[in-house]
């Protein structure tokens, strides 16, 4: 493969080289996808644009809201203090990215951009109810990341536009995340199904106020399970009741069966999985009320 090599410094410099390479250039920021791709004859693009010298990319900033630049990598989630409580299902996906090598040079922009169904800290941001922002010779743009993600692959950047932060709320009150794998082996596994959940409960801790179920590995792009979600509103959190939001969830998913799970056994695995996803919540907002 043979392509030109640049390192813009600054934004203004990045934008300006997306504009001019347009489908041409490609931007580099892990390179863990783009590598692979690009050995593979999947994509040749005739520019690559490193950031890896761009200034503030890879800051992680938390007061009230959260902000990932695009070039904070799993690694640095992991290791992040204010994603121990609240946030701990963001550190849940990060943690079983690849192995140690790809966490420390993989990027949470790299991963969105990628736009892979079965991505493992998508779906987390997604119960976050994460919004992108990208920049291009049209100026800066925002939008919700559920928006973003098109189809496997193909998110709605445009060419030469550069995907810069991720961003979404702390949640309030008694609320929990947490996520959830399953794949063929223990690490360094595609996700045959991977499910993340966000729950908001009352004072009492018995009732939900607000949830989110995500889901990886089970539709064309990462996909919100808002049946199930709609059943857990207002209700009592009984195992009953998880249940029911885990069959919800499987009858609504479009999975694809392919040489690591068939169809029908990814929507069990997405009926035993919400429910676990739930209970772990609940059993993280109840713990921190004590």
């Amino acid at each position: 493969m043979s392509f030109q090599y640049h390192e813009p410094v600054s934004l203004a410099e990045a934008v300006d080289l997306g504009a001019r390479f347009g489908a041409d250039g490609r931007f580099l920021a892990g390179g863990t996808d783009l590598i692979i791709q690009m050995r593979r004859g999947k994509v040749a693009p005739r520019h690559v644009l490193s950031l890896h010298r761009m200034p503030d990319l890879d800051a992680i900033e938390v007061n009230g809201s959260v902000r990932l630049g695009a070039l904070v990598t799993h690694r640095a989630i992991e290791r992040c203090e204010s994603f121990q409580g609240r946030l701990r299902g963001l550190v849940e996906g990060a943690e079983v990215v690849g192995g140690h090598q790809i966490r420390n040079v993989g990027t949470v922009g790299g991963n969105i951009v990628n736009a892979s169904p079965a991505a493992d800290v998508v779906p987390v941001l997604l119960a976050l109810d994460a919004a992108v922002t990208c920049v291009g010779a049209g100026g800066e743009r925002t939008m919700a990341l559920e928006e973003f993600l098109v189809d496997p692959g193909r998110t709605a950047r445009r060419p030469g536009e550069l995907l810069t932060a991720v961003r979404f709320a702390v949640p309030e009150g008694p609320a929990a995340t947490a996520f959830l794998k399953a794949g063929r082996r223990r690490a360094m596994e595609i996700s045959v199904v991977c499910v993340a959940a966000r729950l908001t409960l009352d004072a009492t801790g018995e009732r939900c106020v607000d949830a989110r179920i995500a889901l990886g590995a089970v539709a064309p792009t990462t996909w919100r399970a808002r049946e199930a979600e709609r059943l857990l509103e207002g209700r009592a959190l009984t195992p009953e009741t998880l249940r029911e939001a885990g069959r919800a969830a499987a009858a609504g998913c479009r999975p694809i069966g392919d040489v690591r799970a068939s169809a029908r056994y990814r929507r069990l695995l997405v009926e035993t999985l919400v429910p676990r996803a739930l209970a772990r919540c609940v059993e993280r907002i109840r713990e921190g009320a004590r």
